[in-house]
């Protein structure tokens, strides 16, 4: 740690060695100027942590965004949002070069003499997240600018161990990577012989039923807040919240518990390992099967395979069928579909010898799935357990 540097990011700025560019403001870039193809707009809401999410960009024309040339991003720069999440980032890839940094984002360019891949690294640490989250102005709304981030503390060590230090880090997020891409491929594949066996090839002799013929449906509630002795238990209890940033069809984990008084205030009770549950309202539609015993909100339509089909032929039925249940669902404030409307909708009933074989043949796909999701979990472990340790020097490592 001898040879590390400490710097304010303003330091280096000052220095020549980066710079701070806040996108578009005003009229410089108007709605009435997007379209439905051209060169990407970065939004707010596409920062992810240390990578841009591919939402619905918008997007202008080649002649618009040559007027606005000095907002393209290019390779190694590391955009923010300038509102609400400001502790995330996103380090701009080579295929992302010359998208154009939209009116609520802040780019920071650092030159050769520092590897980008390092500092925005840096940035992923629980420190940095703090101190952007506590340096950020507006009351209601944390805003960052580029006052604030002048202030920003900053460790760097020599050229050398900056790359060596990124490319440790940079090569379990690749492996992370490559497992997300395999388990999407193995999704689509899960979905397109659900698709094979069960529309493209389905029989006129196949029975028509509902969905309550052939699985049961169960529905939660929230224990009052106000009652201390029903929360910080050990027990999983989850609302759609838990599914709104997953990455992974499997439920592995809840953000809050519950205890034994508080899993007695919900009728459904405990619903077992390879319960499938689908969000009800606001939005209707995150699906997963969850790997651990849980207890549900009033946000869910549970669904417990112990009559005809599997879990995962229901799964693949309600990805095969989600605008028919969006469909069935009603609300002025907002869509919400009833268990009881959920049982009613109607599905083609294949023999039980096609079911047994269609299991028999999508079992390892979901196996791989799941495997491929715990690895996941356990490099995202490894990497966050070594940022602040190499960030720091405490850990050195021969790479």
């Amino acid at each position: 740690m001898s040879n590390w540097s400490e710097y304010k990011l303003g330091e280096l700025i000052v220095n020549g060695k980066a710079d701070l560019q806040t996108g578009p403001f005003g009229t410089m870039l108007n709605a009435s100027e997007y379209s439905s193809d051209g060169v990407p707009v970065i939004a707010v809401q596409d920062i992810g942590d240390n990578k841009l999410i591919y939402h619905k960009f918008v997007y202008v024309n080649q002649e618009t965004a040559e007027r606005l040339k000095r907002y393209r991003v290019l390779e190694n720069d590391i955009i923010f949002g300038r509102k609400g999440a400001v502790e995330r980032r996103a380090l701009i890839k080579k295929a992302e070069s010359g998208w154009l940094q939209g009116s609520d984002c802040i780019r920071l360019r650092v030159d050769s003499s520092i590897d980008a891949k390092f500092i925005s690294y840096q940035l992923g640490s629980s420190y940095h997240r703090d101190w952007l989250m506590q340096h950020a102005t507006g009351a209601t709304m944390p805003s960052l600018n580029q006052d604030v981030l002048k202030l920003l503390p900053l460790k760097i060590p020599p050229l050398a161990k900056q790359k060596e230090i990124s490319d440790i880090l940079d090569s379990i997020d690749k492996k992370i990577d490559l497992l997300h891409r395999q388990n999407k491929i193995l999704e689509q594949l899960a979905e397109t012989l659900f698709r094979q066996w069960f529309v493209e090839e389905a029989e006129e002799s196949w029975e028509v039923g509902k969905l309550d013929d052939v699985i049961s449906v169960k529905g939660g509630t929230t224990p009052s807040t106000s009652q201390p002795e029903f929360w910080n238990g050990h027990i999983h209890w989850t609302s759609p919240r838990d599914l709104s940033s997953a990455s992974s069809i499997f439920l592995f984990d809840t953000e809050r518990k519950i205890t034994e008084k508080g899993l007695a205030q919900i009728g459904s009770g405990l619903l077992p390992v390879g319960t499938v549950l689908l969000s009800s309202r606001a939005p209707i539609g995150y699906l997963t099967i969850t790997e651990i015993p849980v207890a549900i909100n009033q946000g869910y339509i549970a669904i417990v395979c112990d009559k005809l089909v599997s879990n995962y032929f229901i799964f693949l039925w309600c990805r095969a069928n989600m605008d028919t249940i969006e469909n069935a669902g009603n609300g002025s404030v907002f869509q919400e579909i009833s268990k009881a409307s959920f049982k009613n909708l109607e599905l083609v009933i294949p023999p039980n010898d096609k079911l047994k074989l269609f299991n028999k043949e999508i079992e390892p796909l979901f196996q791989k799935l799941k495997y491929n999701t715990i690895q996941i979990h356990t490099l995202t472990q490894l990497r966050d357990t070594l940022l602040p340790k190499l960030m720091s020097g405490e850990a050195r490592i021969n790479y």
